[in-house]
């Protein structure tokens, strides 16, 4: 049995009082695996960030802030056995803990290379100087640190990539952050708060630690703030919607809902290689992490002519993949994060089949002894033969080892039914037609964060639909919440402004060096 862990906030450079409060259950047999914390005073967060964080980092250069997260990230490499082991009891394998741990670790490094480039200096410049009259006068945009905080609020779904992709860019902008956990998994994610706590990398007040209600921390932001969200639609729309954030014009991304599709193009046969490479990828995307990935594969579209060929190559693919305890290496599949998510995706299950029939899956495993207890879900895959007429399929969203595989009869229907969804982190399409590609570029890239194009000469490299990359931005338009995170010095954007200098060059010149 494994010790119940006593969770803590980290406030003003110290643990506060541990555990106490609501239960955290493995997602494997539904034991007690933690206890939450007494909520923290947000005020004092919020002050000692300002007041001593802040400063602390602005303190530092960029490239500074860059050995810093070098050093977070090498603290993390060597532990990241640990957060392994605790990984497994949110239902993750050990290659979903890859995909969390050491996607995390791998931004942070990531970011921390991206810094050699940048100046050894507090302010940096943007684009070029401009000649704005034909005197001695010239204007420059410089980019500097905001004096506030940076709050982040993360999912459930990744608790220490959906924690490292967001502090990364925004330590080597140089604001000090407020982590705010999702409550299910975050276990996970004050054992890797603590690994970099250990580390000695931070200056004080750089990373604050809150587990639990957020409270009245929203109505506490001013417009030197910025929040970042990762979760429902529902919950962004609650959280934008605070009269104080819109008041102080605080700075709000939110990543939410998305119906994700991947596109076989009407170029393939189920002879060709993209045909595979396609049911490969939806079958991993359904899969991984149980399908709980913001990025998974909610909608596979191909041309009606292969539409039974598609479906019986997925089900057939998803018939080798067996469920069962994380921890066991012969399991391809874990559980979902808990039994209230295990709900939820019954429900919108539920939902989507009365415009799609089930078919497989479509129902909650019991793998017996002390695994009844788990939230197995079995991967599902359903099947809407009009996709034109349906609209739940292109609203709903069940954030699990669910999708739906749909026709379409040319590329113009393809770019309707790919944007039907009103916008999504990403799209991916297989197609050795440049003609195709082109088509679909042209008419959807504008619904979609990002794109992945895959065909049998690029498949080898090709980094994978649900890869959210450190170099590349992260985020959707519409219905996937309009908010960009990553994208390597694009991600720390959100926690600098941008200020248009006038000045003459040679004040202009001085000025760099600050």
């Amino acid at each position: 049995m494994t010790d119940i862990i006593s969770l803590a906030s980290y406030s003003e450079d110290q643990w506060l009082p541990a555990g106490g409060g609501d239960e955290l259950k493995s997602a494997i047999d539904g034991s007690v695996i933690a206890t939450m914390p007494a909520t923290a005073n947000v005020s004092i967060m919020l002050n000692h960030a300002r007041k001593v964080g802040g400063p602390a980092l602005r303190a530092m250069t960029f490239q500074q802030r860059g050995k810093m997260l070098r050093a977070l990230a090498d603290a993390l490499s060597a532990r990241k056995e640990e957060l392994y082991r605790l990984s497994f009891l949110t239902g993750a394998t050990r290659g979903d803990n890859a995909f969390d741990i050491d996607g995390g670790i791998g931004t942070l490094f990531v970011y921390a290379s991206k810094a050699k480039a940048l100046p050894d200096a507090h302010v940096m410049t943007e684009g070029s100087r401009e000649a704005i009259s034909r005197g001695n006068f010239a204007g420059q945009h410089i980019l500097a640190p905001l004096t506030g905080v940076a709050v982040h609020i993360n999912a459930y779904n990744f608790p220490v990539w959906g924690m490292l992709e967001k502090l990364a860019p925004t330590l080597l902008a140089g604001m000090p952050i407020i982590v705010k956990p999702g409550h299910v998994g975050c276990y996970l994610t004050e054992a890797a708060f603590r690994i970099m706590i250990e580390s000695g990398a931070l200056p004080a007040g750089a990373v604050q630690l809150l587990l639990g209600n957020t409270g009245d921390l929203l109505d506490q932001l001013d417009g030197q703030d910025s929040v970042a969200f990762t979760g429902s639609a529902a919950t962004a729309q609650k959280l934008k919607a605070n009269p104080n954030i819109i008041a102080n014009t605080v700075r709000f991304a939110a990543e939410q809902d998305s119906l994700n599709t991947s596109i076989l193009g009407n170029d393939t046969t189920a002879d060709s290689p993209e045909f595979a490479l396609f049911i490969k990828e939806v079958v991993r995307e359904m899969t991984q992490k149980a399908g709980q990935k913001c990025t998974a594969i909610r909608r596979a579209m191909v041309p009606a002519n292969l539409l039974d060929a598609a479906q019986d190559a997925i089900v057939t693919r998803l018939s080798k993949t067996t469920v069962g305890d994380p921890r066991d290496e012969a399991s391809r599949m874990g559980a979902l994060a808990g039994l209230t998510q295990r709900s939820d995706v019954i429900a919108n299950v539920k939902l989507l089949s009365k415009e799609a029939s089930i078919v497989t899956g479509g129902e909650p495993l019991a793998l017996g002894g002390a695994l009844d207890g788990g939230a197995f879900y079995a991967p599902t895959l359903l099947r809407c033969e009009n996709p034109y007429a349906a609209e739940t399929v292109h609203a709903v969203e069940a954030f699990g080892p669910v999708s739906t595989i749909m026709p379409y009869q040319d590329i113009d229907d393809a770019v309707a039914l790919a944007n039907a969804g009103q916008g999504s982190l990403v799209m991916s399409l297989f197609s050795h037609d440049p003609a195709v590609v082109a088509a679909m570029v042209s008419g959807s890239s504008i619904f979609h964060g990002r794109m992945m194009i895959v065909d049998r000469d690029s498949a080898a490299d090709a980094t994978g639909h649900g890869a959210a990359l450190p170099h590349l931005q992260h985020g959707g338009p519409g219905r996937a919440g309009g908010g960009a995170e990553l994208g390597g010095i694009l991600g720390m954007m959100p926690y600098l402004q941008r200020t248009a200098l006038q000045a003459a060059p040679a004040t202009l010149d001085i000025l760099k060096g600050l």
